[in-house]
């Protein structure tokens, strides 16, 4: 009997695959941070050089010097957090209710949510526009924040994860007489932590690297976020600031890594445990 325990054909097969889809997932990154060092002349004529041949800041420099980095990071954290915070908290309460407070005509609306979802966003840009020009908020953060602290998909990912939680639990809490509030603050909120941990996954990525939405509202330089200051490198000649644009992209990214990897082990505890039988 061979000491080293030999891999069986399947075993090896899942971790061949495993490996080429790590690969293929960190591959983008390690280019673009490769990028990020380059010279734009040398991102230009040589695309499939991984390994910078001149390594330099320039890009980070020129991005420092052009822009005012640190006024963008601000104004895209604040939106950002802002969304997330709300979508957290709005998300576990409608959750709650969908899933564990009988009240007239529940699937229905929550049915009628869902349909929601398979209405393309870009038919709301106008109306929403409109809406928001009407009220003042263009030009400010609140047209982003307020109309992104719903989300649907949120609801449901929490809904479907409370939906697991046995009600035999929340009944014994309210015979001993404990309010909807009591329950959903000392028993809901506890054991839903996974999927509240990826809701703000999803939400903080999706306003962090949201570009539409400051586009068409965010009109002032000091409003800006910072998809909007890569926009500023945008050029009429082929490969003009190619290493600002690098350099900027991977300054966009690491907020999203550094976030992920604290909380990464709630993300996937969420998708483990929600349950879609119901």
């Amino acid at each position: 009997m061979s000491a080293r325990k030999r891999l069986s054909p399947s075993l090896f097969l899942t971790y061949a695959i495993l490996i080429v889809g790590a690969i293929v997932v960190v591959y983008p990154f390690a280019y673009m941070v490769a990028n990020s060092f380059k010279t734009g002349r040398e991102i230009m004529h040589a695309p499939r050089q991984l390994i910078p041949s001149e390594p330099t800041l320039r890009g980070y420099e020129g991005v420092f010097e052009e822009l005012n980095v640190l006024l963008l990071f601000r104004n895209t954290l604040i939106v950002a957090v802002a969304v997330t915070l709300e979508n957290v908290f709005l998300s576990a309460l409608a959750g709650y209710a969908f899933a564990k407070i009988p009240f007239p005509g529940r699937d229905k609306i929550f049915a009628f949510m869902l349909l929601t979802m398979m209405i393309p966003g870009v038919l709301f840009l106008i109306p929403t526009y409109v809406l928001m020009y009407n009220i003042g908020w263009v030009g400010r953060f609140e047209a982003l924040i307020i109309p992104g602290a719903v989300s649907v998909f949120n609801i449901f990912l929490v809904r479907q994860f409370i939906s697991g939680i046995p009600d035999e639990l929340i009944e014994a809490a309210r015979i001993d007489g404990a309010r909807e509030t009591t329950i959903f603050r000392r028993i809901i909120l506890p054991l839903v932590r996974p999927a509240l941990g990826t809701v703000a996954i999803l939400t903080f990525m999706g306003s962090w690297n949201d570009f539409m939405g400051p586009l068409l509202y965010l009109n002032r330089p000091d409003r800006w976020t910072l998809q909007l200051g890569l926009l500023q490198f945008r050029g009429t000649v082929p490969g003009e600031n190619a290493e600002q644009i690098w350099a900027l992209t991977t300054l966009i990214t690491l907020p999203i890594l550094i976030m992920y990897f604290f909380i990464q082990e709630q993300f996937v505890k969420a998708f483990a445990n929600v349950s879609l039988s119901k």
